[in-house]
């Protein structure tokens, strides 16, 4: 469960909240000060047995409850959960940065990568829909979202690695969340990669996009415990290790779940996991809620505001 804001801007407009306070309490005291310019009310205190000044912490705190629930409606806050659903358009996005020549998969990350996506592929109903991304440096549209999945299949088969330097996690996730924006289905991204984001758009800045749109986003890490080696490279260089961490990250923050893949069963076994979920993302935007809430408060306030609660009798 997450809460997210289209407006977050308006969020600034919380730190009112502790003038609103000191206000209210500057007011009181001003108040206070002219009306005994007029009366003995400390007289007529005593008399009474009652204290005719209060200090109104229960207007004071309806008040900062209206503020809060005006500045959470301006905000568009919308809170978004975990369903079920069997209806999914998927986008998958793989890496095809030259790591995934790497030959500690069978013959190579990219040949296992794109064997078990067909394998994927076949198994979707004829009514999904799928689109393809790859990247590496920056992401490139192979198809967008498409009912022809014997057309996906050959796309994916004809992946060729991308001389373009880098892996770009961020750019992968925005650009795949676009081509699903005009989906009505539950909206999947399967991310596969075998290295760390190390260009481009920000993580974390790419997790809120996916969860402003209800994207649930599943992470595949494609590398053994040994690592590979790039047969291009001279010499053989050891690869860099797989960001464990980051791809867990972006998994559970927008409701999806991580996998490791260390062979080729390990990768085909992630993808069943997914085509077999009934997981979606849901989103209710709780604009209206807040502001009704505010105008009732705001009409409660109003009574009270007439009756005992008043600020002198």
């Amino acid at each position: 469960m997450a809460v997210v804001f289209s407006n977050p801007l308006y969020l600034w407009f919380l730190l009112s909240v502790p003038l609103l306070i000191i206000l209210h309490f500057i007011s009181l005291k001003s108040l206070k000060r002219k009306a005994l310019t007029f009366a003995n009310f400390d007289a007529i205190s005593r008399v009474t047995g009652q204290s005719l000044f209060t200090k109104n912490i229960t207007l004071l705190s309806i008040r900062i409850l209206i503020l809060i629930c005006i500045i959470f409606a301006i905000s568009g806050t919308t809170l978004i959960y975990t369903g079920r659903s069997s209806d999914f358009d998927f986008i998958l996005a793989i890496d095809s940065s030259s790591s995934m020549s790497a030959t500690d998969f069978q013959p190579n990350r990219l040949e296992a990568a794109k064997e078990s996506a067909v394998g994927f592929v076949d198994s979707l109903s004829s009514e999904a829909k799928i689109g393809l991304v790859t990247f590496s440096g920056t992401a490139f549209v192979e198809s967008s979202l498409i009912e022809e999945l014997g057309r996906i299949k050959s796309l994916v088969k004809n992946m060729q690695l991308r001389q373009v330097g880098g892996t770009n996690l961020g750019e992968a996730i925005t650009t795949s969340v676009n081509l699903l924006l005009q989906s009505q289905k539950s909206k999947v991204i399967i991310l596969l990669t075998d290295g760390r984001s190390n260009v481009g758009i920000p993580i974390q800045q790419a997790i809120d996009y996916a969860n402003k749109n209800t994207v649930l986003v599943y992470t595949i890490g494609v590398a053994t415990e040994e690592g590979g080696f790039i047969p291009e490279l001279e010499g053989g260089d050891a690869l860099l290790r797989l960001d464990e961490q980051s791809l867990s990250q972006i998994a559970t923050s927008t409701g999806g779940k991580y996998f490791r893949a260390v062979d080729k069963e390990s990768l085909t076994n992630a993808y069943q996991q997914i085509s077999s979920s009934t997981i979606r993302r849901v989103s209710t935007d709780l604009s209206l809620f807040f502001m009704v809430i505010a105008f009732s408060l705001l009409f409660i306030e109003w009574l009270l505001s007439t009756t005992k609660f008043k600020i002198l009798p």
